[in-house]
């Protein structure tokens, strides 16, 4: 069974429009350990049996460098790593991480926006262009887009480009299963949900998906989950804790899919 880590990354330099989700990872874990609910997964995985998760803590002031390095270690120890995030600019040093171990390895991509800009606010590195630079460079050799209710005609040319399969949530089916042949990895961009379930976000975006459709995307998924993040929580915009509580619903269901495989 594969074992899970846990990588708290409080990093959010490249956000566009509003600081604070570097301050999500100590939310994420609160309300994961909070006995307002219990360790046991819908498929009946309890988390807190010794050696299923492996905390590994924040990093101290990170920079693409250290995300990278992190993340190999932990791939090195034959870990699954879950990232929590900070703004979704990491996905892109992540990835550097993964294509040693995963030289054939597709993306599960949640999220309100393509993340496909070329060079957004003039900077290659923004939170809006991840998966840019992951494809451009051959890190991933499938991506798949769920969620997408915000995309313009530069990103439709980056998709084309990169031949990225864009599901539009204007024409989701919540029937849809997800099947991949090589491994796979989810990046989570809360926004992705609808602000009605996840309203602790800088970008709110009405129309997106419930609680519930992401969580019978992830457990339906058909394929080998080697890897997850979940990023873009803002918790100055969560004043109910909302946010936190599905922050801490998608790890777990996340990391009981992971073990499951």
């Amino acid at each position: 069974m594969k074992k899970v880590a846990l990588i708290g990354i409080p990093f959010d330099e490249n956000s566009s429009y509003m600081r604070g989700t570097a301050l999500a990872p100590p939310f994420i874990r609160e309300a994961f350990y909070s006995d307002a609910s219990n360790s046991f997964t819908e498929s009946g995985i309890d988390l807190s049996k010794e050696g299923l998760i492996h905390d590994r803590g924040d990093l101290m002031a990170p920079d693409f460098e250290q995300i990278e390095s992190s993340v190999s270690a932990a791939l090195k120890d034959d870990f699954a790593p879950i990232s929590l995030g900070g703004d979704h600019s990491i996905t892109y040093a992540i990835f550097r991480a993964f294509r040693h171990s995963y030289p054939d390895i597709a993306i599960l991509h949640f999220d309100a926006h393509p993340d496909l800009y070329h060079d957004f606010q003039s900077n290659p590195h923004s939170h809006a262009s991840p998966f840019a630079r992951i494809m451009e460079q051959g890190l991933a050799s499938r991506l798949v887009q769920i969620g997408i209710r915000t995309i313009n005609a530069h990103q439709w040319e980056q998709a084309k480009k990169f031949g990225v399969e864009v599901v539009q949530m204007k024409d989701f089916q919540p029937a849809r299963r997800f099947e991949f042949q090589q491994p796979v990895y989810l990046s989570f961009d809360v926004d992705a949900l609808d602000p009605a379930f996840a309203p602790g976000v800088a970008h709110r975006e009405a129309g997106g998906l419930s609680t519930r459709e992401a969580l019978q995307i992830i457990q339906s998924l058909r394929g080998r989950i080697v890897g997850a993040d979940i990023v873009e929580f803002n918790p100055k915009m969560d004043a109910s804790g909302i946010t936190a509580a599905s922050c801490a619903k998608l790890l777990k269901e996340i990391a009981s899919k992971i073990l499951e495989d």
